[in-house]
């Protein structure tokens, strides 16, 4: 069921600066759960980690990617979790408030450090990770240390897989979903898997899936739906192996091709717009950022097909656009710049 993207122009000026919100004075709050960090990206592609002539450095870590990204639609978005108390700790949290995320969630470590990044990058901007975080800060995130009112505040509570690794962040995390589900949130859960940082592939699978079935909405990549699985994630049989009862929405992003999605009543696909990939890192935050700030003040969107299609349109050009530069928060787009791709796609 491919969807080809349309171009008009009256859907644009109406229809998405509806779907960005950008008429709606009162919006929902998104609370984003889990790691911030320092990516230090080659300033060259195609080269080993050793080879690299230098680096240039830029905010990450998915959960802060994303809430990032939502602000920058014009949402409204909290990050919930743990940096070092130094000099790397401190300025993530200034980007943050420099883009409006709410940081009564933040905490910081005085005896552990900001966890690092290095990023290989690819010709094609696909990417490898090498990690410094043993222990980081954002390991160490406590239960007692959690912002109860703050999570319970949120209309959606997004969260990924890499706060699960280790102790004490993992009771942690299990403690802020029950906090939000008890709230009346929207559970959202891109796993976005990083194998080295597990002890091996099966812990991961095994950790990864420990909360499936409590997430309301699941993105995950084709990859990791092979990972998770170990079928062919283009059959729409292995992708529903993954469906549970309480999902209302399993998102598959393709890279280049789009993404795909199903619900309980309909399934298709939603192609991209074509663009000259640099770095892919935080293109898949980009795109969740995306969708959730659609769908936080209305979740009717995930019973409409035609309007869920249209949201994620969006979040394929929000992913789309973080491609086109290094790093992942200096690459989020912010709602007026998405608003141009789709008014004018590149030929």
């Amino acid at each position: 069921m491919a969807v080809v993207a349309s171009y008009s122009t009256e859907p644009l000026e109406n229809g998405f600066r509806k779907a960005l919100n950008l008429e709606k004075p009162e919006k929902s709050l998104i609370v984003c759960f889990g790691e911030m960090l320092i990516d230090f990206v080659p300033t060259v592609s195609d080269v080993s980690l050793a080879e690299a002539p230098g680096f240039q450095k830029a905010a990450g870590g998915a959960p802060a990617n994303v809430a990032v990204g939502i602000s920058r639609l014009g949402g409204r978005s909290a990050f919930v979790g743990k940096v070092g108390d130094d000099e790397f700790g401190r300025m993530l949290a200034d980007i943050l408030r420099e883009n409006n995320v709410m940081d009564r969630g933040i905490r910081f470590d005085s005896h552990a450090r900001t966890a690092l990044a290095f990023v290989t990058l690819k010709m094609n901007g696909e990417r490898e990770f090498m990690f410094y975080r043993n222990p980081s800060a954002d390991m160490l995130l406590k239960e007692s240390e959690l912002d109860a009112e703050l999570i319970r505040e949120a209309s959606v509570f997004h969260y990924g897989s890499i706060s699960l690794i280790a102790e004490p962040t993992r009771s942690a995390h299990l403690a802020a979903m029950e906090i939000a589900r008890k709230g009346g949130a929207l559970l959202s859960y891109d796993p976005n898997v990083r194998l080295p940082l597990w002890p091996s592939a099966d812990e991961a699978r095994k950790g990864i899936l420990s909360i499936w079935d409590e997430a309301d909405l699941i993105k995950i990549s084709d990859e990791e739906v092979a990972f998770l699985t170990g079928g062919d994630p283009d059959n729409d049989e292995v992708v529903m192996s993954l469906w549970h009862s309480k999902l209302k929405l399993l998102l598959i992003t393709d890279g280049p091709k789009g993404c795909r999605y199903y619900t309980k009543s309909f399934r298709g696909r939603v192609d991209t717009i074509s663009v000259t990939a640099i770095d892919t890192t935080g293109a898949g935050d980009a795109f969740v950022g995306g969708v959730l700030t659609q769908i936080a003040n209305d979740l009717s969107i995930l019973e409409d097909e035609q309007r869920l299609k249209k949201a994620l349109r969006i979040a394929n050009a929000c992913g789309a656009i973080t491609t086109t530069k290094k790093g992942a928060i200096p690459a989020l787009p912010d709602k007026s710049t998405v608003l141009e791709l789709l008014k004018n796609p590149p030929l």
